[in-house]
């Protein structure tokens, strides 16, 4: 795969199949709090979005704090643990593909450290992990991805990043990477179809999507 040096993989929505169960367990928490939001409004405020981005306009519309840790991770917790999987195919690309890969997410790492490991997916990316806590601004920004590359000795023009959100897509295109961008998830390929951000609907395809010019 000589057309990239390195393929940075979003976690949530990309490796773990987290975001559909995060945003159900969001949109009961929130109407619980008095934000009744659909799921399709989640998808648009949140998705690809720090904890601490949905945490502070949580507090911004209500006109009061929460307790995050009290409202928020128990039930997260318990609803990875009793339906988490990875995402259908990605265990089956990860193999195909024979670039260094890494992993670059919104979440922190005490959640990877879960989710990846929940998946099976940990010891894949097993010193490669890397978190928004780590950087100055979250995505859409493009810190991240960049701070990936740069510990993982890659230039920005020869990565590619693997995405499932807005936020995403916008961060990886500002870091100058080629983005591919998964629509198997909870936002449509219509939304994902961003400046020069390759759709893919399947991760069986996402190999042959790295190799094509």
């Amino acid at each position: 795969m000589s057309r990239f040096d390195l393929v940075i993989f979003d976690c949530d929505g990309v490796l773990v199949d987290s975001e559909r169960l995060a945003v159900r367990t969001e949109a009961e928490i929130l109407s619980g709090l008095g934000w009744p939001l659909t799921e399709s409004d989640i998808v648009e405020r949140f998705v690809g979005r720090s904890a601490a981005h949905m945490h502070r306009e949580i507090e911004k519309h209500l006109g009061r704090d929460i307790d995050w840790e009290a409202e928020f991770e128990p039930r997260y917790q318990e609803v990875f643990e009793r339906e988490l999987v990875a995402v259908p195919g990605v265990i089956e690309a990860l193999r195909e593909i024979t670039t260094p890969v890494c992993v670059a997410s919104s979440g922190s790492h005490a959640k990877m450290q879960f989710t990846l490991g929940r998946t099976g997916l940990l010891d894949r990316f097993d010193g490669r992990i890397f978190s928004v806590d780590e950087v100055a601004n979250g995505k859409p920004a493009p810190d991240v991805f960049l701070f990936a590359a740069e510990r993982m000795g890659a230039p920005p023009e020869r990565c590619a990043v693997v995405e499932d959100s807005v936020s995403g897509v916008t961060a990886g295109l500002a870091a100058g990477m080629a983005v591919f961008a998964f629509a198997g998830g909870v936002t449509s390929a219509e939304l994902l179809a961003i400046g020069d951000a390759v759709v893919f609907d399947h991760m069986r395809d996402l190999p042959a999507s790295l190799l094509l010019e």
